[in-house]
């Protein structure tokens, strides 16, 4: 099921940078909601926000990473509820698709603009969304714990 989520999240990111791509020149924007919301291309050589541009080793080394403590924890992960799963289906979907764009053309391709954030991406969402359920998770986990732990 993982796999099958993550792979779902990096074929519908892709395929809309596809669509991007095809559609649109570079920096083009089309106002859906004028000066709240409109599809902007760009490309996008660092991290969130434009961080660490041009460091696409760095991100790849991470990608790699998530994917060995993936298949290193499957067995663990499988035993736990079904939200966190889908925390680490998101996360491993959408760090693959912006691998991808890494890979192929050294930046990330960008197009859902609000005009009051950084431009962003569906990879940019399912790594958010991800990373939610997994925090959610570790912390209601930890909370658990406190709460059910007798004092020694």
């Amino acid at each position: 099921m993982i796999a099958f989520i993550a792979l779902l999240i990096m074929l519908v990111d892709q395929g809309t940078k596809y669509i991007v791509q095809q559609y649109m020149e570079l920096g083009q924007t089309i106002a859906v909601i004028p000066n709240v919301f409109h599809f902007t291309y760009i490309l996008n050589p660092g991290a969130a926000f434009g961080l660490f541009p041009y460091q696409n080793w760095i991100f790849l080394i991470i990608v790699v990473a998530l994917f060995i403590a993936f298949f290193m924890f499957r067995n663990k992960i499988e035993l736990a509820p079904f939200y966190f799963k889908l925390g680490i289906s998101f996360l491993l979907g959408g760090s693959l698709g912006n691998a991808i764009d890494r890979i192929r053309i050294q930046s990330v391709i960008d197009f859902f603009d609000w005009r009051i954030w950084p431009i962003f991406n569906i990879a940019d969402i399912a790594i958010c969304v991800g990373t939610f359920l997994i925090m959610l998770y570790f912390w209601r986990e930890e909370l658990c714990c406190l709460l059910y732990t007798s004092p020694s």
